[in-house]
């Protein structure tokens, strides 16, 4: 049988022979199994390693010689014990890979009866946005009532097909990150993706509708330089194409395309006083407050926090209420009979 408790330094061992796989298994190429080898005969030191893929039969026939010919063994008896090992470890990858999708697959919370009946009791109360405004400030947001409650309707346009955006604006060390994440803490975790920086092609290797209706929450838009033009096109045009080229079984090179679908709904925060027009002209400018009022109310939270005065139970009843609001809520299309009558005025 396989021992595979060292992920490192599998282990099989027969009546003839003991056989150490290093360094584990990939499980990225199914079209090989290549392994490094360490062979030997039970009690024994003459020791052979190899590094083979068990799948080409020329390499395995040449290695059941050699192991034949190095530890005095029967080519009959190498032959057999490496397909039989080949067997074990096949079925061990296909093992890791269901593991692995297992782990990997996208997140949802099935609401139940009671949770579902107290987030349409309090959607259906009056007063909606107050109440809502005010149940943030229970989760744990303090202050900045007009920018949370914004943001929180700014993340909530996800669901739509022309989802919001918005840039937090402030000075260093004022909370812009904190107050996003705080926001981004009161939607469903499956439609967040939170990400500290961001390299140029990073987007365009998400899986087609992988990022459809989610929230895109950048800690730092000043480091994500190389991709705003990216977020741009995803943002306005709800798609990104890219062509690069690929190898594919046989070797050639050939080109492919990846697409990734919005829409999203992106957010990020700043220190840069000016925010360059294609960006900004695409957000909702939230300015952060820096008023001493502001800092007071922080203060005086952390004080309650310290004296163990905070109720944390109450905190984390108001959050988890906030995401099954967030999870029940479905887009509907609003018409406008009066649309045609409107008129935009340019104030200067």
């Amino acid at each position: 049988m396989l021992n595979t408790c060292n992920p490192n330094n599998y282990e099989y061992t027969t009546k003839h022979l003991e056989i150490h796989i290093l360094g584990g298994l990939k499980t990225n190429k199914l079209e090989s199994l290549r392994v490094t080898i360490s062979i030997q005969k039970p009690k024994q030191h003459n020791i052979l390693r190899h590094n083979i893929d068990l799948y080409n039969d020329n390499q395995v026939e040449k290695f059941t010689r050699k192991i034949a010919e190095r530890l005095e063994i029967g080519t009959s008896v190498a032959r057999r014990t490496l397909q039989e090992l080949t067997k074990e470890l096949e079925n061990y990858r296909f093992l890791l890979i269901d593991q692995y999708e297992k782990q990997h697959q996208p997140y949802f919370k099935e609401l139940t009866g009671t949770e579902e009946k107290q987030a349409i009791a309090f959607l259906k109360k009056p007063n909606l946005l107050k109440r809502t405004n005010e149940l943030i400030g229970k989760s744990g947001v303090i202050g900045e009532e007009h920018n949370r409650q914004t943001m929180y309707l700014i993340f909530t346009s996800r669901k739509t097909n022309n989802p919001l955006h918005c840039i937090s604006l402030g000075s260093s060390g004022v909370g812009k990150t904190h107050l996003q994440s705080s926001i981004s803490a009161l939607m469903p975790e499956e439609d967040v993706i939170e990400v500290t920086n961001l390299s140029a092609n990073a987007l365009y290797y998400f899986a087609q509708k992988e990022l459809s209706h989610k929230i895109i929450v950048i800690e730092d838009l000043d480091g994500a330089a190389s991709v705003l033009y990216v977020i741009r096109e995803l943002a306005s045009k709800k798609t990104i194409k890219k062509r690069v080229a690929h190898k594919d079984k046989n070797g050639n090179t050939k080109t492919i395309e990846l697409i990734v679908e919005g829409p999203v709904c992106i957010a990020g925060a700043t220190t840069q006083e000016y925010i360059y027009e294609d960006n900004a002209n695409r957000s909702f400018l939230l300015y952060i407050d820096e008023s001493p009022e502001q800092d007071q109310k922080i203060m005086d939270y952390q004080r309650l926090i310290s004296a163990g005065k905070v109720n944390e139970d109450e905190e984390y009843k108001a959050k988890e209420l906030l995401k099954n609001v967030q999870r029940i809520l479905k887009p509907i299309k609003v018409i406008n009979p009066f649309a045609e009558h409107l008129q935009l005025e340019c104030l200067i």
